[in-house]
């Protein structure tokens, strides 16, 4: 297919600065959600893309995922004209703050969070489900729950076994 070059330049870009790309199987949407250009060029344009290996595509519930490969990231780099210092948003290492993600501290708020028979806050977890009767009113959660089956058509009630030729 041919694609105006204004338009294939649109979605090089956008694949580059960002190095992901989402497009909606639908072939007469006027409009791609995110970039300026008919939602049928940016299909036809990735699926060249991938043919020729630079970008990986997932199929899902009438979605194209497409990721940029290494290679597709060269390529991308080489036709527009970008230095190596450039990379795409998926290339780039948030930076980390020093501390440790919550939870992960040695001050101690590791066993008042799990509560897992370390005394915190709340209370043992054994102690929890050995109380009678449970967090709510009318026995629900207790010793009072008794759940019985009774009868019904289920496999191998109910009909006659086949008869045997």
């Amino acid at each position: 297919m041919l694609i105006p070059k204004a338009d294939r330049k649109k979605i090089h870009e956008y694949l580059f600065r960002e190095g992901v790309l989402v497009a909606k199987k639908d072939f007469n949407q006027p409009k791609h959600n995110e970039i300026d250009t008919k939602n049928l060029y940016v299909v036809k344009a990735c699926q060249s893309l991938t043919s020729r290996g630079y970008l990986k595509t997932q199929f899902s519930w009438q979605w194209y995922y497409y990721t940029l490969t290494p290679e597709g990231l060269d390529y991308l780099r080489e036709w527009l004209h970008l230095p190596a210092e450039i990379v795409p948003q998926t290339h780039v290492k948030q930076q980390r703050s020093h501390a440790p993600p919550r939870g992960m501290g040695g001050d101690g708020d590791r066993g008042e969070r799990r509560g897992g028979g370390r005394g915190g806050p709340r209370g043992d977890r054994g102690e929890y489900r050995r109380r009678e009767g449970g967090d709510k009113e009318g026995g629900m959660g207790g010793s009072g729950f008794n759940p019985e089956f009774r009868g019904g058509f289920g496999r191998g009630r109910g009909a006659a076994p086949p008869a045997a030729s």
